[in-house]
């Protein structure tokens, strides 16, 4: 009988944990996630980590057992992941993966090429050079380098832009070039899944999870971070925002206004990224 990897994908707020967690248990299961911003032990108002009863109601992996501030890639996933669900798959015969990370859901199913990994002063100059200049700045340098990757990527993601940078400066060839894509071969089945919403209802729900973390302390654990906004992990919605607060850029009812605006955008191009892979089943939630 083959084993099984149930993934339920979908944008921001749309409901993933709640149907992770009942798949969970109707297989005595156990849930792996994909969801970077989770992984970090550090951040948990503001990536909207399950809470305490959800982690206690079935058991969860790669939920806040990484540090922001160690070096962590979609590579190390890719090979963590796939060692546990070798002794899941021990234990059961199918296993839910639940994260709306689109790049680290298709590392772990299909595998990803293998590239060089980001040497510190190179990543450090990139950053620099995006804070003294700007993201137009990133995206013209990846327009020269590599035209054809710049027309793919979504150029307003400062994480994605450095690497494919890091990748092409690195190598001196493009990192369009690099990327094969050939699926992998994986000892188990995967069924992909991704839940669906009235683009005003999940809107509403992405601004009611706003408000809902904001009264939870969004504020202050943004505060306690702020020493090391510079990190790869904390360039994301939600604490970028906030920062810019507190560098006196904007007020804190503009800094949650521009958190909902942003929300919205992401799981907007979370969808659209969903809606190119051919081989998921749409749930309408």
């Amino acid at each position: 009988m083959p084993k099984i990897l149930k993934v339920i994908e979908g944008p921001t707020a749309v409901g993933k944990t709640s149907l992770a967690i009942k798949w969970a248990l109707e297989a005595g299961s156990e849930i792996v996630s994909a969801d970077s911003r989770q992984f970090y032990k550090e951040l948990d108002i503001g990536v909207a980590r399950p809470s305490p009863e959800e982690l206690a109601a079935v058991p969860h992996h790669f939920i806040a057992d990484k540090s922001i501030f160690g070096y962590y890639s979609v590579s190390h996933y890719e090979q963590e992941a796939l060692a546990l669900l070798e002794e899941l798959f021990k234990r059961h015969d199918t296993v839910i993966l639940a994260g709306g990370s689109g790049l680290y859901v298709n590392a772990l199913c299909k595998g990803i090429d293998d590239l060089p990994d980001p040497d510190p002063a190179l990543r450090q100059r990139l950053k620099d050079i995006e804070s003294g200049e700007g993201l137009g700045a990133l995206q013209e340098m990846l327009r020269k380098l590599d035209p054809v990757f710049h027309g793919k990527v979504d150029l307003r993601n400062p994480v994605r832009l450095r690497r494919a940078l890091e990748v092409c400066i690195t190598t001196g060839k493009p990192y369009s070039t690099l990327r094969t894509e050939k699926a992998k071969e994986r000892p188990f089945v995967m069924e992909r899944y991704a839940l669906n919403r009235p683009k005003e209802t999940l809107h509403e729900r992405i601004d009611r999870r706003v408000e809902a973390m904001m009264q939870a302390g969004l504020e202050q654990e943004a505060r306690a971070l702020y020493p090391h906004r510079e990190l790869n992990a904390l360039q994301t919605v939600g604490y970028r925002e906030l920062f810019a607060h507190f560098d006196g850029k904007s007020s804190l009812e503009q800094a949650i206004a521009d958190i909902k605006t942003h929300t919205r955008r992401y799981a907007k191009r979370q969808l659209t990224w969903l809606r190119r892979q051919t081989e998921i089943v749409w749930l309408e939630a």
